[in-house]
This record gives C-alpha cells, structure tokens and sequence, in this order.
C-alpha cells in the first residue's frame, strides 16, 4: 500500500458527525510484520489495538568500529540573503494557499514583533529523501530522510545558529517522495522543541502537509509551510527587558518533525536538526568580555544520539515496525548519522551539546579512557537551560528521549595522540525503559586529541551561569490550580488519564498568561516515560517515587522541557503560559508511545475563552477492559 492511496487521513474531523466515535484497527500478522503498513485513520479519537507479544527481531549486522570520521567542525545553515535569493513567492501573516502554502493559522503578533525588532531573518529548509546516505561502511547505502538547504557543505544534522532579538522566518519545503512505500508517511509537522513559539509554528501534530495531503487542523495541503520564530524570551509581555526576561533564555535547542502518529518513524528515518539560540549572556563568542566566554564556534558542538536497527546482510537496510505499540529498540547508536565515528579535536575545551534524538532508548554516557578509567568534565545546561552554577567534576550524563545536556571538556589536559570514548553504560532490553547501569558500557564515539589549537584558548567555564527566573512564594504556589495527568498503559493502550489523544478536543483550556502545577505520574507499571510539554519551561517543585519525597537531582533544578517518569514516580512541575494562545500538546517523548495515543492536546485561550475547562475529564473512551497487562516484564 502506498502512502498516496491513503486518503482517508485527510478527511477533517469536522465532516464526521458530531461526538462521534472515530475508531480505527490495527491487526498484527506474521505479514505486517513483514512489510509493515499503517492502518490507522489519522484523525481518530479513540483507538482499538489487538496485542500480541513484544516481537523478537533479528540484530543489527556486525559493523567495525571507528571507520568513519565526523567533520571536525560543523556548518550551519547560511540565512538567505533577501537582495540575491529571496523567498518566492514572499512570506505572508496569512497562509498563502494560492502560492503553494499549506493552510496554517496567522502569524500571531507579526507585525508588532517586526514593527520592534525588524525583518526576520529568512531561512530556507527542505524535507528531502536521499537513498544513498552511508551509515556505516560496512552497511549498504541507506534511504534517510533529513533537513537540506543550498548552504554548501552544511553539516548532518542540519543546524541553525539564531538570537533573541533577531526574528527568524524558516519556509519548510516538503520534498518526500508522495509515493514512498515502507515505514513512515510523507507529511511533514516541524517542531522546534522548545522555543517559545505562537502555535501555528509549534509544529502541532495536526498540522501535518504535503502537496497532496492536509491534517485535520489545517485548511489546505501545501508544498511548503512558513515558520515564524520570535526569538523572544518567555514572559515578554512582562517586559523585564525589551525582550522578555532572560532568565527564560534556552541554548540548545532541536527540531524534528511531529507528523501525527508517525513522529517515530520520521524521525528514525532522520528528520531531526540542531537550533542554538544565542544571546548577549550565553552570546556564542568566546572573546565577548560581556559574556559567559563558553566555548564557542568551531568547538561549540552538537552531538545528536540515535538508536537503529538494520536487517541482516545481504540486505542491511533501516528496519523499523511501527504497527507494535511497543515499537523497535535499535541496537545500534548512530551519532550524527554515523554509527561509531570518531572526531578529532584540538587541546583546549570544547562544549559538547548532548542531545537523545531517538525514538525509545535512553543513555547514561561517561567519558573514558582505552582502558575505561572515567574523565571528569563539567556540566552546564540541562534539556538547552544553562543551570545556575556549572557542576563541576561530573562523570556522567543521563539522558531520557529528547533530554539534552552541555558539558565542557577540558581536552588541553591530554597529550596528542590520546584516545578517549564516549560510552553508554544504561542497559536496556526493551522500549519500556533502562533495566541497570553497568559497566564498561558500549562505546558509541571516538574522540582523538590530535592537535594543538591553531589560536589561543579563550574560553572559561564560570561558577555562575544563569538564573532561574523570580519563582512564586510557597504560598502562591499552594493557591495556583492543579491538573493531574497520569500516563498509563492498559491492554496495550498508552493513555493519559485513561484517554487516547484527540486532535480536534483539548483536554484543558488556560487563559494566557496564567501560572499552574501539573503532577504527572507514571501509572505504567515498569514503563519509563519522558514527558515533554511544549511551549514553556518548567520548574521541578517535588519528586515522589512509590509516594516518598526523594531529591530533585542536581542537573534537574534548573528549567526543564522533558520530565522523566520512571515506575512509580510522579513530579509537581510549576509552568506558565504566557504571550501566546492557540493549541499545544504533552506527550510522552518516547515518540512509539505518542504515535499510538498517549498524548494531550492543550489551549491557550483569551480572558472568558477558558470557561469550559476539560481538564479533569478522565471518562474512558475504549471499549476493552483496562485491566493493567504489565506484569510481563520481559527486562527480566
């Protein structure tokens, strides 16, 4: 079957009728597992699975290690230069349907944004197919998907360097071949995690297009979508400063695409790309004198971890199965694009920025030698969030899918010709979660220390990095409203609050500019679930683990955009809503367990649009028994 044919994904949820249950089926067979292929209705409310067991799929070819290099520096993405290559037809506040656009929402505030910070900044990409990307030199050519522009030797991952005060406006072209047969689905959502962005541009899973097709929250398909970026702090409005207030300023961002229910397997396909967001603090220069002087461009660099699994040889292509509710663990880690590569680097400190880009597998990474002695370095950001003060003399990174972490290696302390590695000591033998640590871990990059620094080491690492933003008194707190969110599985359902997602119905309506508590809570007997609420940072209040306080880690005490649920534990997070309306979504960024349901759609409304609030509805709306099947714990 092939994705064209699939027509009934375009239907707008508004032709059926009202409150009607819209049902779709998924019948696992030795043939669908095969040759998977989706059967489910894009805009479906409510979901019936027939579950059968974890399936068993054969390893990964053997690959030699350290066979391909990484570039020693990356290349970002060029801006357009408006005199000599500018954007055609023009961008527009309104969707341009009769240019080619798909049919998003207005830009909110565009014109008051740019009236005060002037043009965005013009931004090109295309969702492209190339059938003969090397993964690994042992492996034949594979056909990724991935993020391109015109900027000549750009590096893999696509990666845009941006700054507050300076607006981008980013056209996605969708290029993906309509008539693709295998995993995946050839519409495009782009989500920028975690900028502070009006909703048209969030990438809502909805609004997936492509020059055939159009989800259920837009109006129109299209060959491309515009993207306005503000590139402002959270809690404009407030006006601590022209921008916002800058103690919400992020670092380390990425986007990826969030096409409804097949999230997993385009981005396991490869649409995933870095966007670092500088500003006069965290500024990008080393030599600035009014900065934090972290190292900066060309040792400033991104490190995106994947897992994948290939068939056996003679084959040896991308596998994925995205009909299980339980999905695929790849038991290879691809770095970039490239399974056990090695970069070479000079003697002096460089900033690694750590980012989980995955589907389900998590990782807990140390730096060691040849013969496994562990390396100290600092740690700086936690999910692209400077903390308040460096952490220094870590041995370890954890990150859950989508958790990203800045360290800073000091390589001026190694001899040239040194060898070190990064390694992954979490163990885990399944998508529900991590069963241990072990050591000595699986090695996934090599670095070499291979030359002396061309120019002298500018950089430093300060005690104090950034602080959090003016919190509310324990008082306040205690008056904010509470919304509590447990994620679940049930008969091989993944819920939140007993409910499957719906596109069209949000779960809860918050008038803008309000603060709450949400509680999330793991409910899934033995499943670890990475929750990540678009839009806002969060704060960390409590953690409970079987209903204990334990202590909020160190590294998590700052802002956070993905709360890591592992068992029996549930958090208090503190969030806002500010400067923007429109409609948002929470997820479990284990992406497998979004595709099949287990995600919330949110509004942010205007004063006297919140009065019918549906955040406390948890009536089940399947009809199987919810009876807990996670007993089965196949980690053991």
């Amino acid at each position: 079957m092939k994705s064209k044919a699939w027509k009934s994904r375009s239907k707008r949820s508004k032709d059926l009728p009202d409150g009607e249950a819209r049902r779709s089926f998924l019948k696992l067979s030795a043939a669908a597992m095969a040759a998977p292929l989706l059967l489910r209705a894009r805009n479906s409310a409510a979901v019936e699975w027939v579950t059968t067991p974890q399936p068993i799929f054969p390893p990964s070819p053997t690959t030699r290690p350290w066979l391909e290099e990484l570039p020693r520096q990356i290349v970002p993405i060029a801006p357009l230069d408006p005199l000599i290559t500018p954007l055609t037809p023009s961008p527009t506040v309104d969707a341009n349907i009769a240019g080619g656009e798909a049919g998003r929402a207005p830009h909110q505030r565009y014109a008051e944004l740019i009236a005060r910070f002037g043009a965005p900044q013009l931004y090109e990409l295309s969702a492209v197919e190339n059938p003969a990307w090397v993964t690994h030199p042992d492996l034949p050519n594979q056909t990724v998907w991935a993020y391109r522009s015109a900027t000549p030797n750009a590096t893999v991952p696509a990666t845009i360097f941006a700054r507050y005060g300076k607006p981008i406006l980013c056209r996605i072209h969708n290029e993906l071949p309509q008539d693709h047969v295998g995993f995946g689905s050839p519409e495009i959502s782009t989500h920028l995690h975690n900028l502070h962005t009006p909703s048209e541009s969030d990438g809502f899973p909805g609004d997936f297009y492509s020059p055939n097709l159009a989800g259920p929250t837009l109006t129109a398909p299209g060959e491309f979508k515009d993207h306005f970026y503000p590139n402002i702090y959270a809690g404009y409005d407030e006006q601590k400063t022209p921008l916002g207030d800058p103690n919400e300023a992020l670092g380390t961002l990425f986007f990826h695409d969030h096409t409804l229910d097949f999230t997993a397997p385009n981005v396991y396909r490869g649409l995933v790309g870095f966007y670092l967001l500088f500003d006069d603090l965290d500024s990008g220069d080393e030599r600035d004198p009014n900065g934090l002087r972290l190292p900066s461009h060309p040792y400033d660099y991104p490190l995106a971890f994947g897992d994948r699994r290939f068939t056996p040889l003679p084959d040896g292509q991308l596998f994925f199965d995205q009909l299980h509710a339980e999905g695929v663990l790849g038991d290879k880690v691809v770095v970039n694009g490239k399974i056990e590569p090695v970069l070479r680097v000079d003697r002096r400190k460089y900033r690694l920025r750590l980012l989980n880009s995955g589907t389900s597998r998590f990782y807990e990474f140390y730096l060691v030698t040849p013969g496994n002695v562990v390396q100290r370095f600092d740690y700086i950001a936690n999910d692209g969030n400077l903390l308040p003060e460096t952490l220094r003399n870590q041995t370890k990174v954890r990150l859950g899918v989508a958790e990203r972490g800045d360290i800073v290696v000091d390589f001026s302390k190694y001899q040239i010709g040194t060898e070190l590695y990064l390694v992954n000591r979490i163990r885990q033998l399944s998508t529900r979660g991590p069963k241990d640590v072990k050591a000595p871990g699986t090695r996934v990059l090599k670095f070499i220390v291979d030359r002396d620094p061309p120019e002298q080491d500018m950089s430093q690492v300060p005690d104090k990095l950034r602080d959090l933003p003016e919190l509310p008194t324990d008082e306040e707190i205690d008056k904010l409203p509470v919304r509590r969110w447990e994620f679940d599985r049930k008969n091989g359902l993944w819920v939140v609050n007993q409910q499957l997602f719906d596109v069209d119905n949000p779960r809860a309506k918050i008038k803008q500019g309000d603060a709450e508590v949400w509680e999330l809570v793991d409910d899934a007997g033995g499943w670890s679930h990475p929750i990540h609420i678009h839009f806002e940072e969060g704060i960390i209040l409590s953690k409970t683990v079987d209903e204990i306080e334990v202590p909020v880690p160190l590294h998590e005490r700052g802002r956070k955009d993905v709360f890591v649920l592992e068992k029996t534990m549930a958090m208090r997070v503190l969030l806002r809503f500010r400067d923007f309306k429109g409609k948002y979504v929470m997820h479990c960024h284990n992406v497998i367990h979004e595709d099949h349901a287990m995600m919330v759609r949110w509004d942010i409304v205007g004063e006297g649009e919140e009065d019918v609030d549906v955040g406390e509805d948890v009536d089940v709306d399947v009809d199987v028994d919810v009876d807990n099947d996670d007993d089965d714990d196949d980690d053991d």
